[in-house]
């Protein structure tokens, strides 16, 4: 399940990696200091790439440590509640939750933690991380193979997320919590910026998401593929046909670009990407970034954002931490505007309500995050027809939330 070049390249819409570039979005706007270490990372890359024994590891690592693959599972029971009788489609969720560490995270966070030790000789690592799924996947990939670990975490995020504060120390790693500008995503990426500006030599930053200057969304998504790739043979197993629709959740968007990246090509299978709409787009406070349709550049790439009356990055909301970012993954704007994929949103009231309706109908309790998918599924799975198939990426399972929604439920009025 090695995502090889060759995989990559079928893909008519993917950028060449040599460019970094998704039609006009992406790049590397930098400070000069990190130019030498992304130098250094794109030749890396480029070696292993087509490098048989560094992906021979990584399967083995997936395989024995992660838990891969993954499994496919079909939820009857949604069928049965949210769609009309007579026309109910065939729902599947590809259980990401089910992964070790508990969501698609470690994926990436393996990949690029094999990559800093083999190839780049580097033995500190940091990360930033939002609903602290990164972050725990990153100190679970450094505990395994002794590396130096420190995540950075807004601090609103690490009083949301204290269950994985906790598993992240226990894992070894030190812990930062930024009390600058929103005290969320946003800022920690800020700050685990400034702290590979000042320790590129021995350092590297592993990217949490399909973000940042180029090549991490390049090798974010390539890692990250593993979810598409296996979820496209289990559904032909399964079904004997491809899937009428995919549905992710979409903040950064690896897991997204995960599931969708092998279906590309599959010009009958629609792709549906929900962002964090918050407390509704029209109040302004939300995290749906194509609702507004502002292109500009954040953390180094070019992309549609989030910003204000004068060009500043505007502050974001969402129940779900994960979400809580004003940008979006370059080749996500690039599939927006070629239409392959529809970007819609989900508010925070429609995330909790599938929060609670999933597990209460299911007994799988998904993360904040993986309910804006689900909540989309609602709407889809009541204007669905029985030949439908809708294939939708549980990317995260729930327990680092359920303190945080039950705090939420018992301060409703």
């Amino acid at each position: 399940m090695s995502p090889s070049p060759s995989d990559n390249d079928a893909n008519p819409l993917a950028s060449s990696s040599d460019t970094g570039r998704f039609g006009p979005y992406g790049g590397s706007f930098i400070p000069e200091t990190l130019s030498a270490a992304l130098d250094e990372l794109v030749l890396a890359y480029e070696a292993v790439r087509g490098e048989p024994e560094f992906w021979s590891e990584f399967d083995r690592l997936l395989a024995r440590f992660v838990g891969r693959p993954t499994p496919l599972y079909r939820v009857e029971q949604l069928e049965r509640a949210w769609a009309e009788p007579g026309k109910a489609p065939r729902i599947y969720f590809k259980r990401e939750d089910l992964a070790h560490t508990g969501a698609h995270k470690i994926n990436n966070s393996l990949g690029q933690a094999l990559l800093a030790q083999s190839k780049l000789g580097k033995k500190r690592i940091i990360a930033e991380t939002g609903a602290g799924q990164h972050g725990v996947a990153t100190a679970t990939a450094c505990a395994l193979l002794g590396l130096d670990c420190v995540i950075y975490m807004g601090l609103e995020d690490t009083r949301r997320q204290a269950l994985n504060v906790f598993r992240m120390k226990l894992l070894g790693a030190e812990v930062v919590a930024v009390e600058s500008g929103s005290q969320t995503l946003k800022d920690a990426i800020n700050e685990a910026m400034r702290d590979w500006v000042t320790n590129v030599d021995d350092t590297h930053y592993i990217l949490g998401s399909v973000l940042g200057p180029h090549p991490f969304p390049t090798i974010v998504r390539d890692f990250q593929s593993v979810i598409g790739k296996e979820a496209r043979a289990q559904i032909l197993d399964a079904e004997g046909r491809l899937p009428t629709h995919l549905v992710a959740c979409v903040g950064g968007g690896s897991n997204a670009i995960g599931l969708f990246h092998p279906f590309l090509a599959d010009s009958d299978v629609a792709m549906i990407a929900v962002e964090a709409g918050g407390e509704g787009v029209d109040t302004g406070r939300h995290a749906a970034r194509f609702a507004e349709k502002k292109v500009g550049v954040l953390h180094g790439t070019k992309t549609y954002l989030l910003e204000d009356e004068n060009g500043q990055i505007r502050e974001t909301h969402s129940v779900s931490a994960g979400l809580d970012y004003p940008a979006v993954g370059p080749e996500h704007a690039q599939l927006h505007d070629e239409g392959r994929v529809e970007y819609v949103s989900a508010t925070d009231e429609e995330a909790l309500a599938a929060f609670q309706d999933c597990a209460r109908l299911t007994g799988i309790i998904p993360a904040l995050e993986s309910a804006h998918a689900v909540a989309h599924l609602r709407k889809l799975a009541a204007c669905a027809s029985d030949s439908d198939l809708i294939l939708v990426n549980m990317s995260g399972r729930g327990d680092k939330d359920v303190q945080s929604v039950a705090r939420i439920l018992e301060e409703a009025p």
